[in-house]
């Protein structure tokens, strides 16, 4: 189960209520990095879904910084207890949660939860095993709001993939549009859902943006590739792209996912290229992943 923290027992026996229609504010930051993303929704959880304004606010230099430094460091990742981080992205969070509301002129007491994914740094489903650093109950507390988090943890333990993360979120979204239906979403790994009425099935497709992200940060001390201008200048290596293109994962069947770093030792090909050839060639990889 993922976890719920919540004071009061007749709120825990509305969040329990399967009829019930909730608002909820939905805080993640995915595989990227970019920003801590914020929203609206009210729904039952099955069919009937709204949702109002989308926010992203950054996290802060120092905090975004050691977060790249643990991830890529599986050793520190898997089994460091990274307390004071955990406290940073957990204050990150906080006063993007307040930024939000203020900044919507949301009263926090018509809220009736607060979905909070954290911060991921490391996932292995194949180990049963996935890490996501945010606390919770402090933001319960902060709050005086319901929260509930470690939304990947039993589905991993269980044995599943615990990605991607919101296919049935999509399932509600597409409701009314024909189908069958593909939602894509890139991020630092790109993942899709396919839904045709009941039928579900999603999985993490390969590389998104985290290859090109993180070579722009190491050659250039920049986090990411600003409206694609550095890839557009350069020149795609093919013989590259087709080599990346044979690692097995593509060939997998689904249910299936990836770590965020789990293709940027193959990425590591284009580091004899010029920044705008190594940029251009890491957006083709990614492309093909997806396309």
């Amino acid at each position: 189960m993922s976890s719920q923290h919540c004071k009061e027992p007749q709120v825990a026996d509305r969040l329990s209520d399967p009829s019930a229609t909730l608002t909820a504010i939905g805080v993640i930051s995915g595989t990227s990095m970019d920003a801590i993303d914020v929203s609206l929704v009210t729904s039952d959880g099955r069919d009937r879904l709204s949702f109002g304004p989308g926010a992203s606010y950054p996290y802060r230099d120092e905090t975004r910084r050691a977060l790249q430094a643990v991830i890529a460091d599986a050793e520190r990742a898997s089994s460091e207890p990274l307390t004071e981080l955990e406290v940073a992205v957990t204050a990150d969070h906080l006063a993007a949660i307040r930024s939000y509301a203020e900044e919507q002129g949301l009263g926090l007491g018509s809220v009736d939860l607060v979905g909070l994914h954290g911060q991921t740094i490391y996932h292995r489903p194949e180990r049963r095993f996935t890490r996501q650093l945010i606390d919770g109950q402090a933001v319960a507390d902060a709050l005086g709001i319901p929260t509930v988090d470690r939304f990947r943890d039993a589905d991993v333990a269980a044995g599943g993939e615990g990605a991607p993360f919101a296919p049935l979120y999509h399932r509600a979204l597409v409701q009314g549009l024909e189908q069958p239906v593909m939602v894509l979403n890139l991020g630092g790994v790109g993942n899709v859902t396919y839904v045709d009425g009941d039928t579900v099935i999603a999985f993490d497709t390969g590389p998104a943006s985290a290859i090109l992200d993180d070579f722009m940060l190491r050659r250039l001390g920049r986090p990411y590739d600003a409206d694609g201008a550095l890839a557009a200048s350069g020149r795609v290596h093919g013989d590259l792209v087709a080599g990346f293109m044979a690692n097995p994962y593509f060939d997998r069947p689904a249910p299936k996912s990836l770590d965020r770093n789990d293709f940027h030792r193959r990425a590591q090909v284009v580091e004899p290229l010029s920044d705008a050839d190594g940029a251009a060639t890491l957006a083709a990889l990614s492309s093909p992943s997806f396309g």
